[in-house]
């Protein structure tokens, strides 16, 4: 079985086809949250592998999930994720501890496994 995934985003649609693409290349979504808060709670309790993480939430950004998962004891890979160009994205990326960014239009296994490899 893959690894265990957290998907963190405000829309429920978009919950919904990461879970469907993501199970169907082999992971097991343990867990989704809409918000910083709720995903923290959910990384604490699930403790997955990978936390694929929308950069723009309601209640801060991917940026502070990813930086807030690294003080956990099990630590998750985290991949941010947006509808918006991570071109502009790359000083806040490499402050956060995220392994890297893959636009929602290209979200598939191969860019996630190239990031976590």
């Amino acid at each position: 079985m893959g690894a265990r995934v957290l998907i963190v985003d405000d829309h429920s649609g978009f919950r919904t086809q990461a879970r469907r693409m993501l199970e169907s290349e082999g992971y097991q979504v343990v867990g989704e949250a809409g918000d910083v808060a709720s995903a923290i709670e959910a990384a604490r309790t699930l403790e997955p592998e990978l936390a694929l993480v929308d950069v723009y939430l309601p209640d801060g950004d991917g940026f502070e999930v990813a930086w807030r998962l690294r003080a956990l004891d099990a630590r998750p890979a985290v991949v941010l994720t947006s509808s918006h160009d991570g071109a502009e994205l790359a000083g806040c990326l490499a402050r956060s501890g995220a392994r890297g960014f893959v636009p929602k239009t290209e979200l598939s296994r191969d860019a996630i496994e190239e990031l976590l490899g």
